[in-house]
């Protein structure tokens, strides 16, 4: 369905930042516009539209492609129009933010909170209940540990428009919970244009201070690893021969015997080792940069047929830094206080993270009817090294520790969607197919322990012993998305508004992972003598290291099924729906959508074992019918009000299902699935007050409520060095809350000067959101490791808040604007409540949880003119109060320790840019 909304619209529909309705010259006075402003007529409301007119493009699945052109009525049309509640972000919108992507402008957006710089949840809850689309069709992660799309990875450069939905429809899939986010690319350029854009950016705990490195190979800084991480030709023999990689097997150590592959000796000296062992300090980190050229053209054919191509590239490097704490702790004093005496690390790490992306699209318009052919690449890598190092003894070592870990992981998406959006007058017909497949790969994933020895008086590793051990793995995770759907709709001949759409849609989503892990050990019957245990690792793990105190690799892949599966999610939907306009002011729109899915995941095996039954998952059969229907008011000529109510249902994902553990590059914790995981069906309820009492200004208030059976949450447990995170299904949970949205314009042209064509834009949304958790006396759940239901009051708290959800969220917004160029300023202001990330490892102890953020950002717009040309220049100072991050345990007499704490340090960003 594609909409042509004007900006003066888009402006009221719009919850996010937004300036002005145009920066170009309208030819009136500023005190005539100042006049308007205060209570324009609708005629002149009208007028005000027509000569603002920008027209935004949005693709998405069901409904009409009919476009919409507003006629700047105080309730914008689109909220006429449609019968969901939505908020709408045009280019324009994307680059008034002042943000360089998708996730971090949408976290203006009235609900809307961004995590870990990447991730947009909806009304505080988790990623699992946020849905990202591109020109209507599923995206897969480029993320195995994250259900939702990284939307930072989406550059606004190459953005038409994005819509957030927080109402269901049941044109989308019934995987719906808080929000659908569907991004439109770009199509047709209304004209040729080439955009030249530049960014150089800065963190104060990150550039030019203190971190860690290692070389790695020579195209790293592109992203690109030029083979050195490849996996050895020999190792790939011997992980091919089905024999498990040890010393002892006639295989590798036996020239004689049958089916001999390798000399152990050889196998292990054939793993990179200065390379990626190597960990260096860097003393001087250094800046962030970023670099995007994008443009358009287009080709008239005829009077009624133009064909437009749109291309755009970009590549960033950027840093990261992170000094802080880690700590596991225990209940003691009687369940009372909380003591880290299970680990307590410091460490220090940096992330160097590379960016490519690309986008070429192809579109054709003719008479009402649209075609775009898109085709999406990204490229996200980490490089990654860190030193842990604990302060006190580790209690499954009994000693101090010093851990090194070095990692890479080559995150890649590939998308191609063909879409048609045909306007037959009363008939319109919306067609879509699209293929995308995202790739993860991780090798040489090394971690590295010492331990204190007091004898030494140093840190040793003798590659056998509790805590001086290392661990190498290579991991490839391997995600195909088919998708197709049809969607019509009839407007039936009458007096008001009657539509009648039905649809079909089909999605398949086939996975296939493997990990291959491996140990070195002596074999030496002496062990290493102490002033070996001591080299660093580059020399320690080094050829004639190695060879003269008979240190082999060890393969430690788990056979039974732990480290490698094949999974598939298939799913046939229809859909039918009426939208109707009862009577002049008020209209239904009601449907239901039909839903069968099979999902299964199936552990793979290795050397001859069979699989262990607790990595089995029963293959999930279910089908659903999903009811949906919101009635909207029109009461007065700027009031409305909406109420809405639906069905919908939230499926585990292939990494909540599969055993294989994960390690996620944002925490550096390990997560692990739970075969047992079955279906979320959700009920949700919501109503709405709009209210435009002036021209691009509103008051909304809205009031959800969710009842949710059998809800996935996060159970973390101890590990050796951090926490391990899997999933478990509570039996029930009930989520409710409420957001408010203003926003308001100041005008300042009585003061003349410099402000005769200014104001003031201000723009306030705070959402209340409360969430509690139902166990009973008799209520199970399913715990991976155990053969037989376990009590759910042993794992989950009655009343206790959903993981992920914030009870309160907060975003404000002053500007000073310029209505006749772009000139803006504005303060940012953010604030995200405490929320639980994971469920207690400790006893009865309370849940881990995320300290609550608040960040005041500043960001400054400016265009200006050199020889003729036009420049834009945006300056931005990011979390000026240096809010820092930390997860955290609270027991009941108060005492704490900081699961995972850091400093984010201050940002600063220069870009410029300019169109030819």
């Amino acid at each position: 369905m594609t909409k042509h909304f004007t900006l003066a619209s888009l402006l009221l529909v719009s919850s996010a930042l937004t300036a002005p309705a145009a920066f170009a010259q309208t030819g009136e006075e500023p005190a005539e516009a100042a006049e308007e402003t205060v209570g324009p007529s609708a005629d002149d409301a009208s007028d005000y539209a027509e000569d603002d007119q920008q027209d935004v493009d949005i693709s998405t699945a069901g409904g009409s492609n009919t476009p919409i052109v507003v006629t700047g009525q105080y309730i914008p049309q689109p909220m006429r129009e449609s019968s969901e509640i939505l908020s709408v972000l045009s280019t324009e919108d994307l680059a008034r933010t002042g943000e360089g992507d998708a996730a971090a402008a949408l976290q203006r957006v009235s609900g809307l909170s961004l995590v870990g710089g990447r991730f947009v949840y909806v009304r505080g809850l988790g990623e699992r209940y946020s849905l990202a689309l591109l020109n209507g069709s599923p995206l897969p992660s480029p993320e195995p540990l994250k259900r939702s799309v990284p939307l930072d990875l989406f550059p606004t450069s190459i953005l038409a428009s994005t819509l957030v939905q927080k109402t269901y429809s049941v044109n989308y899939t019934g995987e719906f919970g808080g929000g659908v986010i569907n991004l439109t690319t770009r199509a047709v350029p209304d004209e040729a244009f080439l955009t030249f854009s530049g960014s150089v950016s800065g963190n104060s705990e990150t550039t030019l201070e203190t971190g860690y490195t290692y070389y790695g190979s020579d195209y790293d800084w592109f992203g690109f690893d030029d083979g050195t991480r490849n996996l050895p030709t020999v190792v790939r023999r011997a992980l091919e021969s089905g024999v498990r990689i040890r010393f002892d097997q006639p295989e590798f150590s036996d020239p004689n015997a049958p089916g001999y592959v390798a000399d152990i000796a050889t196998i292990s000296q054939s793993f990179q080792n200065a390379s990626i062992n190597l960990v260096q300090r860097n003393d001087d980190i250094p800046f962030n940069g970023s670099i995007n050229l994008t443009g358009g053209t287009y080709v008239d054919i005829g009077s009624d047929f133009r064909l437009g191509f749109v291309a755009t590239a970009g590549l960033s490097n950027s840093w990261e830094t992170r000094g802080g704490i880690r700590q596991q702790g225990e209940l003691t004093n009687g369940d009372q206080t909380i003591t880290p005496n299970v680990s307590d690390y410091r460490f220090l790490s940096t992330q160097n993270r590379i960016v490519a992306n690309g986008l070429i699209g192809i579109g054709a318009e003719f008479g009402e009817h649209q075609i775009r052919f898109t085709n999406l690449y990204i490229r996200d890598t980490a490089k990654e090294a860190r030193i842990s190092a604990s302060v006190s003894p580790v209690r499954s070592t009994g000693t101090l520790q010093n851990n090194q870990n070095t990692e890479w992981f080559e995150r890649q998406l590939i998308s191609t969607q063909l879409v048609g959006e045909f306007d037959f007058g009363e008939l319109n017909v919306d067609v879509r197919a699209n293929y995308a497949n995202a790739q993860r790969e991780a090798p040489y994933e090394r971690e590295i322990q010492y331990a204190f020895n007091n004898v030494a008086n140093d840190y040793i590793h003798d590659t056998r012993t509790g805590g001086q051990t290392d661990l190498l793995s290579f991991s490839n995770l391997d995600d195909n998305v088919y998708g197709a759907q049809i969607d019509v709709t009839y407007s039936v001949p009458m007096g008001g508004r009657f539509d009648i759409s039905a649809g079909y849609a089909y999605y398949l989503n086939q996975r296939d992972f493997e990990r291959r892990a491996f140990r070195f050990v002596t074999q030496n019957p002496g062990g290493l003598p102490l002033p070996v245990t001591q080299l660093r690792p580059d020399y320690l793990f080094s050829d004639a290291i190695l060879g003269y105190y008979d240190i082999f690799v060890e393969e430690r892949t788990d056979g039974q099924g732990g480290d490698a599966y094949e999974a598939e999610l298939e799913v046939n939907a229809g859909y039918l729906q009426a939208d109707i306009e009862l009577f002049d002011g008020f209209s239904v729109a009601a449907g239901v959508r039909y839903e069968d899915a099979t999902q299964f995941v199936n552990p793979i095996t290795f050397f001859g074992f069979t699989v262990n039954p607790l990595f089995v998952a029963p293959p999930l059969s279910n089908d659903y019918w999903l009811p949906a229907a919101t009635l909207t008011w029109n009461f007065a000529e700027d009031m409305q009000l909406r109420f809405g109510a639906s069905k919908t249902i939230g499926r585990p994902q292939f990494r909540e299902l599969a055993a294989p553990s994960y390690t996620d590059p944002d925490n550096d914790r390990s997560y692990r699935g739970n075969p047992a995981l079955i279906d979320s069906e959700l009920l949700n309820i919501e109503g709405r007050f709009e209210w435009y009492f002036d021209r691009d200004q509103s008051l909304q208030i809205a009031a959800f409520y969710k009842d949710i059976d059998n809800p996935i949450e996060q159970l973390a447990t101890s590990g050796d060095n951090d926490i391990n995170i899997t999933f478990l299904n509570a039996p029930a949970a009930t989520l409710y809350g409420f957001e408010a949205e203003v926003v308001k314009f100041f005008p300042l042209y009585d003061w003349g000067g410099i402000f005769s064509s200014r104001r003031i834009r201000t723009q306030l949304n705070y959402t209340y959101t409360n969430s509690e958790i139902t166990v009973g006396a008799n209520d199970t759940v399913l715990v991976p490791g155990f053969s037989s239901p376990q009590p759910a009051s042993n794992y989950f708290v009655d009343g206790t808040a959903l993981t992920g959800q914030s009870d309160h969220i907060v975003n404000l917004q002053l500007s000073l604007e310029d209505e006749d160029a772009l000139s803006q300023q504005s303060i940012l202001i953010s604030y995200v409540s405490d929320r639980v990330t994971n469920r207690s490892p400790i006893g009865d102890a309370p849940d881990i949880q995320e300290e609550s953020r608040f960040q005041v950002d500043f960001v400054w717009r400016q265009a200006f003119s050199v020889v003729g040309q036009e420049f834009q220049a945006t300056l931005e100072l990011r979390n000026i109060f240096n809010d820092g991050y930390r997860e955290f345990y609270r027991a009941p007499d108060g005492s704490e320790i900081d699961a995972l704490s850091y400093d984010r340090g201050r940002s600063f960003s220069f870009g410029l840019s300019t169109t030819f």
